[in-house]
């Protein structure tokens, strides 16, 4: 593929940008398809979700007005002419629905301090985003004329709005601070701003490109805000990285003397090839997330599988291209001062390089043993992981203004959570046999002490449809609460509703969607967890044909898996630094972060894994002893995946800054798995290992010689040139 390129430049070239621009066109055209309510979550929630999509009932954001004073009561003049203002600033919105006055609801907080006036936001999601920005500015209009008082709105649309509009500005703050934060590190790398904007600009090339397929391809597999985050993440670290090993290896084979054609063949035979290898890795890991069965999970493991397969696309075909035109001009631009800081002799590695490997090939058992150690002190944390589904309160930053008034409203009226919804299908919801059923199901939820009152149904007749609302004990998404919900769909509903023939009766809610989602989660763990590595075993073993390589790869990459859980659970549960990254421990992990996490780490772990013992085989099959080609392999990848390392650890620490919670974690824990996959791993383990092992690495049973042989073409040496392995000669094992 590479030769191809390179004799075919401006083909190449020009069939990239045409098949970016025209899938970004597309993409465009077509627009993006967003995964719905029935699909975003699994069991009993997504079957009411759908009994509601079909019968075209669109259930309204509920929105609540939190009217309180320190000294008022709510039967005092000015209390009460504020609450009918409030109402009154509603109703002239004619953006708004159901305006409910809490003397009529009796919403009134124990103290008489606190009312609460209820309505609803109707339309979609979408519409009630729109429409709330109308009932916010009648909210800030009487909050103005009333400073005596407090009065502040927090509800469904309010909070759906804020998270949507600070979904957009983050991801925006992330594609400006870590676009250039990577050039800048390249930068450095190279010392010469041709060499640092290729990486980049491949990266972000191939980023446009798979947006635009991923929503061509929505309509039939859905698509999310998360999984285009998660694209952008991925995109971008993976793009840089694969040309980096790329450009680096080119550059090398020519600092060593080679000429452009024969170096271009080298880099493309060993690192195209790693790049390749890599990249398969992380679309098999990736694939494990459609086991999940979750439609937010399968969208963020299609957009990852769509924009890694382009950019290795990219790395083989446009960067060879690329690189055989601009030959050494690929080093114009440069930085005086920075040029003279690259290493004179890549295959040496750095100072600091050289000074950790030196004792550890020393001593390799010693430093197997200390290194596992402490990844595995710095991984028990996990042992006390707590993962939930976080609240709205748990998402957001401390401080935030909807948070605060959420906290104020939980404060005055104690144990009031959002209620279990019952959405029933009936054949005949007017039946005298499906009237008495639901006075039955009335009167058996709430002699279970589980659940009280008011129990309210609404009927839908049209459809054939009712929806009764119970609220449950507890706080929401505590023990209590979940309890509360076990009785009501393993004992009431069963007993009375699903005793009509031919009636459906699935429980919703927040309290369901979180049992129902960790549920899921739980279940679809070990064989997401055996496929990963299961498959990322079986790609090592065919990549390198050898039984040693394999097993030390998954061991490895575990090693990192798990330090990343360890820090996950020391900031975000425990709170340990947490206030560095300007947030506090929320006591729990969230639910889908340690799934995904294990499923992109396993994948990206690969990258540097499969780019240095390439290197270390390659010396290896020129016949050096083990040590010493684990020795060759590490200096002279040292400084690539040094600069690699660095940039993915620059791009996921942009995102351990961004307002969500779920996001700052994710981030967090990207950071660190790469950080100790690169430094750790690769530098001290990777080779105390492969040294203890010695030829052991290398052994493949002989009842597995049936593997194809995936070996790139040998090449030479790196050092002074050879004339006979110059040019198109280059010898083929």
């Amino acid at each position: 593929m590479g030769a191809w390129s390179a004799r075919h430049r401006k083909t190449a070239v020009f069939g990239w940008l045409l098949f970016v621009v025209l899938a970004a066109f597309l993409g465009g055209a077509a627009g993006s398809h967003k995964i719905t309510d029935a699909e975003s979550m699994p069991g009993q929630v997504a079957q009411a979700a759908k009994i509601l999509d079909q019968a075209g009932i669109k259930t309204p954001a509920g929105e609540t007005v939190l009217v309180q004073s320190t000294d008022q009561t709510a039967d005092s003049t000015a209390f009460k002419a504020a609450v009918d203002q409030v109402v009154t600033a509603l109703n002239g919105t004619g953006k708004v629905a159901d305006v409910r006055s809490p003397y009529d609801t009796k919403a009134i907080s124990a103290d008489q301090h606190s009312a609460l006036v209820q309505f609803n936001l109707p339309g979609d999601k979408d519409q009630a985003a729109s429409n709330v920005t109308a009932a916010q500015n009648a909210v800030a209009g009487v909050q103005k004329s009333n400073p005596a008082l407090r009065i502040e709105e927090f509800g469904e649309g309010s909070a759906n709005k804020w998270i949507t509009d600070q979904f957009k500005n983050d991801f925006s703050s992330a594609e400006w601070t870590a676009v250039p934060l990577a050039l800048g590190i390249l930068l450095i790398a190279f010392g010469a701003l041709v060499a640092a904007v290729l990486p980049v600009g491949l990266a972000l090339t191939a980023f446009i490109a798979a947006s635009g397929l991923t929503a061509l391809s929505s309509s039939f597999l859905h698509t999310s805000d998360d999984a285009s985050s998660v694209m952008l993440l991925v995109g971008l670290a993976v793009g840089v990285d694969y040309c980096l090993f790329y450009l680096r290896r080119e550059r090398e084979e020519r600092a060593a003397g080679r000429d452009a054609a024969t170096a271009l063949k080298i880099a493309a035979a060993t690192s195209g090839r790693a790049v390749l290898v890599s990249g398969v890795t992380v679309v098999v890991a990736m694939a494990g997330m459609f086991l999940t069965g979750i439609a937010d999970f399968q969208a963020m493991s299609y957009a990852t599988i769509v924009v890694v397969i382009t950019a290795v696309l990219g790395s083989v075909t446009v960067l060879p291209a690329l690189l055989s035109m601009l030959g050494d001009r690929v080093e114009k631009g440069r930085v005086p001062f920075l040029h003279k800081l690259k290493a004179k002799d890549p295959a040496q590695g750095s100072r600091i390089w050289n000074a950790v490997l030196t004792p550890v090939l020393r001593a390799p058992l010693a430093a197997t043993v200390l290194a596992t150690a402490a990844l595995l002190a710095l991984a028990s944390p996990l042992l006390g992981m707590h993962t939930a589904n976080l609240t709205f309160n748990q998402l957001l930053p401390k401080g935030n203004a909807l948070v605060q008034t959420s906290e104020r409203i939980e404060q005055a009226f104690p144990g009031a959570p959002a209620p279990a919804s019952v959405v029933v299908k009936a054949e005949d919801i007017n039946s005298p046999q499906m009237k008495q059923a639901i006075a039955d199901f009335q009167t058996r939820a709430l002699a279970t002490h589980q659940m009280h009152g008011p129990i309210e149904v609404t009927l839908h007749p049209e459809q054939n449809v009712a929806i009764i609302d119970v609220p449950l004990n507890g706080s929401g998404n505590d023990t209590t609460s979940t309890n509360a919900l076990k009785a009501l769909r393993d004992d009431v509903v069963p007993h009375t509703l699903l005793t009509v023939p031919g009636t459906q009766a699935p429980v919703t809610g927040n309290t369901a969607a979180s049992h129902d989602f960790n549920e899921q989660m739980t279940n679809s763990m070990l064989p997401v967890f055996a496929f990963v590595v299961v498959f990322a075993f079986l790609l090592m073993l065919a990549s390198f044909r050898s039984l040693g390589i394999a097993i030390t790869a998954v061991l490895l990459n575990l090693l990192s898996v798990g330090a990343a859980y360890g820090v996950l659970t020391l900031v975000f549960q425990h709170g340990v630094g947490a206030s560095l990254l300007g947030t506090a421990g929320v006591g729990a992990v969230e639910s889908w972060v340690p799934l995904f996490l294990f499923v992109i780490l396993f994948g990206l772990s690969m990258d540097y894994h499969v780019f240095v013992v390439s290197r270390i085989k390659e010396a290896h099959d020129r016949g050096e002893s083990t040590r010493d080609a684990v020795a060759h392999g590490i200096r002279s990848t040292a400084g690539v995946v040094t600069s690699a390392a660095i940039i993915m650890v620059a791009v996921f620490a942009v995102f351990g800054t961004l307002s969500m919670q779920s996001m700052k974690q994710m981030g967090v824990g990207l950071a660190v798995a790469v950080l100790v996959d690169a430094t750790v791993i690769r530098g001290v383990l990777l080779p105390s290992a492969m040294t203890l092992l010695g030829e052991r690495n290398w052994y493949l049973p002989s009842w597995l010689s049936w593997l194809p042989d995936l070996g790139h073409d040998e090449v030479p040496a790196t050092g002074t040139a050879d004339p006979s392995t110059t040019g198109p000669e280059l010898v083929a094992r």
